[in-house]
């Protein structure tokens, strides 16, 4: 069983170490703008919330949705359906005035013998709000209060990403571990990322937007024709979808044919010790300054 983190020392000694790396700082005040939005962790609102309740958070995620795409993609959460947001958890973060600034959306699903992946799915940010860093912190919410609510020590958690936004799969292939493909020289795929991709390419192509009659390749991870000619499908050329880092846009790049709407498949997982460990190496080494325009769906840096 699980032990609350409140009660467990090991956290109190992690968070410890945690806030003497942290500045002090004043009831309200963050770090920078982003003191200026309230954050929440939503699990599975499907199971408990009232209809009413429900409808709002909807109706305030399509209207992020619909300034992010020319279309609102009926899938996941958006579709308002209870038994979608059963399996759904979500981080959402609002402005001071209420409006609902992005949120991040991902759904669990079960695998045998692997048990609950949690597929990053959909995440909107409106193109105002984009240069705060939002993807990324929405990302890191939505995981890591999945994480420390099932898995607060030890344990792995699977997560998988599909998509064809080059800044998308960089970043998952940096900030989560055994990630594959991806750049790494020590990237292998094992049975169990081979057994979720088989799962989500068999069972739950319907729940993360990939179309019936994509093809699976199931040595580069790749859904060829994935999700030619709907919202989700890139254009190569266009960088305001790529990394930074021009090396690791390559390396997914040319994994893929763009034209034909393909989409990689990425799996790994994430410890809540290695989300420790990152978050101390972003506190202590160089700020890097925010890159205007998070892409979307995706992991973005902040």
């Amino acid at each position: 069983m699980n032990r609350p983190a409140e009660n467990n020392p090991i956290i109190f000694t992690i968070t410890a170490a945690l806030r003497k790396k942290m500045p002090a700082a004043r009831p309200g005040v963050g770090k920078g703008k982003k003191a200026a939005y309230r954050f929440r962790f939503i699990y599975r609102p499907g199971l408990s919330w009232s209809d009413g309740e429900i409808r709002t958070l909807v109706a305030q995620m399509r209207d992020v949705a619909s300034s992010c795409f020319e279309s609102i993609p009926e899938y996941q959460a958006l579709t308002g359906l209870r038994e979608e947001l059963a399996d759904t958890v979500i981080a959402v973060a609002w402005r001071k005035d209420g409006t609902m600034a992005g949120f991040c959306s991902t759904v669990l699903l079960r695998v045998d013998g692997v048990g609950d992946v949690q597929h990053l799915g959909l995440t909107c940010v409106r193109p105002e709000d984009r240069s705060m860093g939002l993807t990324h912190i929405l990302t890191h919410k939505a995981v890591a209060g999945y994480l420390m609510r099932h898995k607060p020590v030890v344990g792995r958690l699977w997560i998988s990403n599909c998509a064809a936004v080059l800044s998308s799969l960089v970043n998952v292939s940096l900030h989560f571990e055994e990630v594959y493909p991806s750049p790494s020289p020590d990237a292998r795929v094992t049975e169990t990322h081979r057994a979720i991709a088989e799962a989500i390419d068999r069972h739950y192509r319907h729940r993360v937007y990939i179309n019936r009659d994509a093809s699976f390749d199931g040595e580069s991870f790749v859904f060829k024709n994935s999700v030619k000619d709907t919202v989700f499908q890139k254009n190569q050329g266009d960088v305001s979808y790529h990394h930074r880092n021009r090396d690791l846009n390559e390396f997914y790049k040319n994994l893929m044919a763009f034209k034909n709407g393909d989409e990689v498949l990425q799996v790994g997982f994430a410890t809540t010790l290695a989300a420790i460990r990152h978050q101390l190496t972003r506190l202590s080494g160089p700020k890097k300054s925010a890159r205007a325009g998070s892409r979307l769906p995706g992991v973005d840096e902040a």
